[in-house]
Parts: C-alpha cells; sequence; structure tokens
C-alpha cells in the first residue's frame, strides 16, 4: 500500500478517533470486488463445493496477483484498513479461502495464517488447503495445526473441519484481537450482500400485482435489517481502529464487535430469507451460498451465547468503553 512494512507504524490515531477508512483502503478494496468477480464472482464457491480440491486454485491465484499476502496489517494502520477492506470485498463473493485468517498470520511463527479456537474439540472452515496453520486461544494460549482430513462433503461442512494443536509454550495474546476482528470483516461483507440482493429482490418481484418493494411492512423489515448491518459496520471500523491505537481495550472491542455482528447476521439472513421465500434457500440463488457459507464464521470460534459470555468474562463490571466513551478521545 506504499510504504514499506517493515520500517512503518501505526498512525498517531491515540488520541484522535478516526474510524473512516482511507481513500487508498477503499479504492483497494473495490479493486477486490472487481477482481473476483472476474475470477467468478459467485460461481467461485459453487466450483469449489464441487471440486473441493480446486478450493485454492481457484482463489489464490487472484489473490496473489492483488499482492494480498504483500500486507503487513500487524505493522501499519494503512496496510490494517487495506486488509479489512480486501476481507469485506472476499466476503461480498463467498470467497471460498480463509482470506482474514491469512491475513492475521503472526510475525513471529513460520506459518501462513492464524486461527482463534475454543472449546475441546477446535475446529476452521480450512479443510482441505496445503497451508501451515497456527491457533490461538482466547486465554492467548498459541499452538501448532494439523488439520485432519475431513470425511465430510463441503456442503454439508463449508470447508469445517477439525483441528489438532500442539501448545507452544508462548504468549500469543497479542495475536488475538486482530485474528478476531479480520473475520469479522468478511462476515461483514456478506451482510452487505445479503442486504443488496435483498433490495433488488422485492424490486422486481410481485405480489397481488405491486413490486413487494411498496408494501410497508417490507419497507420496514429492511429498514430494520439495514440499520442493523450499518451498526455493525460503524463497530467493525471502530475495532480496527482500537487495534491501530494499541488501546488496552483492543481485545474487548474485537469481541464486542462480535458479539453485535452475530446479532445483526441473524437479523440481516432472518429478514433476507423471509422476503425471498423459498427462492432464498435454493442453488439458484446467491442469497443461499451466502447464508450457508456465512456459517462457520457465525458458530466459530464461539457462536452468539459464548461470544456474549467471554464479553461479560472480559468487561467484568465496568463494561466495554464502546464508540461514544469518553476515552475514544472524542
Amino acid at each position: 500500500m506504499g510504504r514499506s512494512p517493515t520500517t512503518a507504524s501505526f498512525r498517531p490515531h491515540e488520541h484522535a478517533m478516526r474510524i473512516e477508512l482511507s481513500d487508498e483502503a477503499q479504492e483497494f478494496g473495490k479493486h477486490v470486488l472487481r477482481a473476483l468477480r472476474a475470477a467468478g464472482g459467485d460461481e467461485l464457491v459453487r466450483a469449489a463445493e464441487l471440486e473441493p480440491e480446486r478450493r485454492e486454485s481457484l482463489v489464490r491465484p487472484v489473490l496473489d496477483v492483488l499482492g494480498a499476502w504483500d500486507l503487513e496489517p500487524r505493522r501499519d494502520g494503512e496496510e490494517l484498513e487495506a486488509a479489512a477492506a480486501l476481507c469485506r470485498s472476499a466476503g461480498y463473493w463467498v470467497t471460498p479461502y480463509p482470506v482474514a485468517e491469512r491475513l492475521a498470520r503472526p510475525v513471529d511463527l513460520d506459518v501462513d495464517g492464524l486461527v482463534v479456537v475454543a472449546g475441546d474439540e477446535p475446529a476452521a472452515a480450512v479443510a482441505g488447503l496445503d497451508i501451515r496453520w497456527a491457533a490461538v486461544t482466547f486465554d492467548g494460549l498459541r499452538g501448532e495445526v494439523a488439520v485432519r482430513a475431513s470425511g465430510v462433503p463441503a456442503r454439508d461442512s463449508a470447508f469445517v473441519t477439525r483441528l489438532d494443536i500442539r501448545p507452544l509454550d508462548d504468549d500469543g495474546g497479542a495475536d488475538l484481537a486482530l485474528a478476531l476482528v479480520l473475520p469479522c470483516w468478511t462476515l461483514l461483507g456478506m451482510l452487505d450482500r445479503a442486504v443488496e440482493l435483498t433490495r433488488d429482490h422485492i424490486l422486481v418481484r410481485e405480489q397481488f400485482g405491486r413490486p413487494l418493494a411498496e408494501f410497508q411492512s417490507v419497507q420496514f423489515q429492511l429498514t430494520d435489517a439495514e440499520v442493523e448491518r450499518r451498526g455493525a459496520d460503524m463497530l467493525a471500523r471502530y475495532a480496527l481502529w482500537s487495534i491501530q491505537s494499541d488501546r488496552p481495550d483492543a481485545l474487548l472491542d474485537a469481541v464486542a464487535l462480535r458479539s453485535a455482528l452475530l446479532d445483526a447476521a441473524e437479523s440481516v439472513f432472518r429478514t433476507a430469507h423471509q422476503l425471498h421465500g423459498a427462492l432464498g434457500f435454493c442453488d439458484e440463488s446467491p442469497l443461499s451460498w451466502l447464508s450457508r457459507y456465512s456459517l462457520p464464521l457465525r458458530r466459530l470460534p464461539l457462536g452468539t451465547v459464548g461470544t456474549d459470555e467471554m464479553l461479560t468474562r472480559l468487561s467484568g463490571r465496568r463494561g466495554p468503553s464502546g464508540l461514544y466513551s469518553d476515552s475514544t478521545g472524542v
């Protein structure tokens, strides 16, 4: 993104909150959208599901050309924003590749990506990829990962498979916030697309001789979903700024983002399916693929209840500082 990742450092945001992505990062995200569309768009995930062994060859060459792996989101604030924009664009097209997890890779381990895990049966959507993985728990414990072969078809597993983890004798707490936030940007891109698809659907579908969009109840439903999506968008940018600013509450902000985003996803996909009707569950509709492949992001490493419990544990009685707290410097 125009700056050397070996010498750059985060921009000095600590006392002046700026949660808008830079123009450069936004333009990069648009470029990624166009590149993925040209590479197949919605057909990428369909092809990967039919032939899981092609999963990497379908997507990785596009990302290589874009210079995705040259980004150093841990070392430079502008490149962190570009990484977030990349994840959002990947989510928009349901890109069947763990983009966020690769961008979250630690700088001090010889691995290609990082996944956050929880519970006694760790899992991640990383089946069928020739990638060296590390894992980190919510307690900041890191480990080397051996990916088990998945005997479940991709259509049923959405590429999720079990992981065997060998603990490392080190502290990976500094890895955790970024590894939680970037996948949230992927899910946010999915919500962008779900709202867009639903808006287009109600404009062209008719009931009782009128477009669905003319019915007030439909307008209210879509408005509620859009409000949820915009709220999640705001919190995603805030959590990114929190990491950029190296705030002590960066992890708490990351978990708060995930909690809010899971609620938003539930609202957006529920509304999208209600307004699409049966069509939304058919393979002919991109919504069906969006909804199905959003599930790993929504369930792993923790689902809604587990995420809320983790948020309570981290925040204690004081709660998260939040977007409008005086501590943000606003």
